[in-house]
């Protein structure tokens, strides 16, 4: 094994290892009523999905929120999804791929955009905290970027090589915020965005968690 053994992967939640795209149309579009705008399609949200979250809402309504239409959008998003997402399971695979990673002597952490105080109950009740160094979810306000997050969360880490790292996530963003910190990043269609969204990251893109584990071996080989 030798150089593997120090590999490193940053798992994303929403839409990689949590499938709730379920969830979060259903919340998006019950956000969207509270303001009289006409709900969309899974399609159509993995086409136009991006990150800072009112950009998003600029591309389906034409126009940015105001501050008072965010506030109402991403209260009424996050109160909604809460009752949608116990509904929702991990993605086919995630245990399994977890585990040997681990059991093969390396090492993976949980890195999210979702509220750090929600997340860690969720990640502990499917019973697969133990498989991470560390598990970490938003604390600030909604809507920014995972740039400066990984910052942290790699510091965090300490022993981690970003070098030797690798993201695996469902979005652009996690692309982004992998080039951020010098770590190499590989993106999943089965969230947020669909294939075409994800092509112009400049990361490999791959259709299974499983495909998304063989590529990070490789690209940490």
């Amino acid at each position: 094994m030798g150089m593997q053994e120090n590999a490193h992967i940053v798992w994303d939640w929403n839409g990689t290892l949590f499938h709730d795209n379920d969830a979060i149309i259903g919340a998006t579009n019950a956000a969207f009523a509270e303001l009289g705008l006409e709900p969309i399609t899974l399609e159509r949200y993995r086409a136009l999905y991006c990150v800072p979250v009112p950009k998003f809402y600029e591309r389906l309504m034409g126009r940015l929120p105001t501050e008072i239409e965010w506030e109402v959008m991403d209260g009424a998003f996050h109160r909604h999804y809460a009752q949608h997402r116990v509904r929702c399971g991990l993605t086919t695979g995630a245990v399994e791929l977890l585990s040997g990673w681990r059991s093969a002597g390396r090492s993976q952490s949980l890195l999210s955009m979702y509220v750090h105080e929600e997340l860690v109950p969720l990640v502990r009740g499917f019973g697969i905290e133990t498989h991470f160094l560390r598990v970490e979810g938003r604390t600030g306000p909604s809507g920014g970027s995972k740039a400066e997050h990984m910052v942290r969360h790699i510091q965090a880490l300490g022993t981690v090589d970003p070098a030797r790292t690798v993201v695996i996530g469902d979005a652009a963003d996690d692309a982004l915020a992998a080039r951020h910190v010098g770590a190499r990043a590989v993106l999943y269609t089965g969230g947020s965005h669909g294939r075409a969204s994800l092509e112009g990251a400049g990361a490999p893109v791959v259709d299974t968690l499983e495909e998304a584990v063989a590529e990070a071996e490789r690209l940490v080989a």
